[in-house]
C-alpha cells in the first residue's frame, strides 16, 4: 500500500460527513498519509464520538454545515478547490428514516445533488466517490448476492432515498460527466460505492448492533435488544470498504474512465451472518452480556442482503482481508481499550497501520 499512501500525500481532499463514524476513520487514514483534508458535516450527534476522540477538528479545514444547504456547500467547495471528494454525508439509519422521512429524503437525495452540482460548477474536481449502501437494491427475493447491474429500489425511506441518490448520481454522470467526454468537455470522473454493514471502534449510533452491544454491556449493564434476529447481513470492518473507496478515488483521479459508475464492496462469504449469530459471537468474545428478542413489525427491514464484489476484486484489485473473527476482535478490542481509558488515538492508528500492512 506504499503507492497508495504516496499518492494521497499533499492531495487536496474534501470529505462530507467527516464527523460520522465512517467519515472519521477515512479522515484519520488520510491525515496519517499527510493529505490536506477539509470536511463538511453536521456536528457529531453522539457523546462520545470518534470525531472528537481523534481531535480531528483542529487538524483539518473544518466546516459544520448542512448538506441540504446548496449555497453553503457551493461556497465551501469553491473555497477549498478539492482535487478529490468523498461524499459520506447522510441520514444513515433505517429506523430513523421511518420517523423523519422528509429529512431522510432531503439529506440523502437533495444533499447528493447539491454536492454534485457544486462539483459541476467549480469544474476542477478530478475524482468523486459517493458512498451509498448495500440497501439500494430492490428486494426481488432471489437468493443470490446483488450485482451492480441489479434493479434499484427500497421499501423503507432510508433504502429508497439511497436508491434515489444512485439515480441522481447516474443522471449527473450521463448528463455532465460522461466518461466518453472525459478530457474533452470535463475533467471529472464519478463513482458510487455500495458497502455492507460496517462495524469498528468508535460508533455509538443508535439502532446499530455493535453500538447496542457496547452500550448494553459497558454502560448500562442490561440485555442487548434484537429486533430482527434472522436478518442476514454482510459484516465488515470499516477499514475494508475504506480501502475500496481510496483505490477507487485514485483510479478516477488518474483518468481511468472505466472506473466511473457503481461498485460493490462486500466481505468474505463467511462474514455473512444473521444478527443473532453476530451478537452471540460478540458476547462470547466479551465473556459477558446476554440478549432478548423484541420484534418491531412496524419498521421492517430486508431479511437478506448479500453483495457480489467480483467487479471490485477483478477490475479494481480490491480484496477483503479480514475474516469474521478478526473483524469482531478488532472492533471489540477498540471499545475495551476505550472503556479502560487507554490512548484511543494511538490505538486507532495502530489498527489502521496493521490493516494496511496486511495489504502488502
Amino acid at each position: 500500500m506504499k503507492d497508495l499512501k504516496n499518492f494521497f500525500r499533499n492531495k487536496k481532499i474534501l470529505i462530507t460527513g467527516h464527523t460520522g463514524f465512517k467519515g472519521s476513520w477515512l479522515t484519520q487514514i488520510l491525515l496519517n498519509w499527510n493529505a490536506c483534508v477539509a470536511g463538511i458535516a453536521l456536528r457529531p450527534n453522539t457523546t462520545p464520538n470518534l470525531f472528537s476522540l481523534l481531535k480531528i477538528k483542529s487538524r483539518i479545514n473544518n466546516y459544520f454545515a448542512d448538506i441540504r444547504n446548496f449555497k453553503k456547500i457551493s461556497e465551501i467547495v469553491k473555497k477549498e478547490k478539492p482535487e478529490i471528494v468523498f461524499h459520506l454525508a447522510a441520514q444513515p439509519l433505517v429506523r430513523d428514516s421511518y420517523n423523519t422521512p422528509l429529512y431522510t429524503f432531503e439529506t440523502n437525495t437533495i444533499g447528493t445533488a447539491n454536492l454534485l452540482q457544486a462539483v459541476k460548477e467549480i469544474g476542477r474536481v478530478k475524482s468523486v466517490v459517493i458512498i451509498t449502501t448495500d440497501k439500494v437494491y430492490k428486494n426481488e427475493k432471489f437468493h443470490r448476492p446483488f450485482q451492480e447491474t441489479d434493479k434499484l429500489g427500497g421499501h423503507d425511506p432510508y433504502s429508497s432515498s439511497k436508491a434515489a441518490a444512485e439515480i441522481i448520481i447516474d443522471s449527473y454522470i450521463k448528463s455532465f460527466f460522461s466518461p466518453e467526454d472525459y478530457s474533452k468537455k470535463h475533467h471529472t470522473l464519478i463513482a458510487s460505492a455500495r458497502s455492507g454493514n460496517v462495524i469498528g471502534g468508535g460508533d455509538w449510533a443508535k439502532d446499530r448492533i455493535i453500538p447496542d452491544i457496547i452500550k448494553a454491556v459497558f454502560e448500562k449493564d442490561r440485555k442487548v435488544i434484537i429486533r430482527n434476529p434472522e436478518a442476514i447481513r454482510p459484516w465488515q470492518h470499516v477499514l475494508e470498504p475504506s480501502l475500496g473507496y481510496l483505490l477507487l478515488a485514485k483510479k478516477l483521479y488518474e483518468g481511468k474512465k472505466e472506473f466511473s459508475g457503481a461498485w460493490n464492496f462486500g466481505p468474505h462469504e463467511k462474514n455473512y451472518l444473521t444478527v443473532k449469530e453476530l451478537i452471540e459471537k460478540a458476547l462470547k468474545i466479551l465473556e459477558r452480556g446476554s440478549y432478548i428478542v423484541k420484534r418491531d413489525p412496524t419498521k421492517p427491514e430486508a431479511q437478506l442482503l448479500k453483495l457480489d464484489s467480483r467487479k471490485a476484486k477483478s477490475v479494481l484489485g480490491w480484496q477483503p482481508t479480514l475474516n469474521l473473527k478478526e473483524t469482531i476482535e478488532l472492533t471489540l478490542d477498540w471499545y475495551k481499550n476505550f472503556y479502560s481509558k487507554k490512548d484511543i488515538i494511538n490505538l486507532t492508528n495502530q489498527q489502521i497501520a496493521l490493516f494496511f500492512n496486511k495489504q502488502i
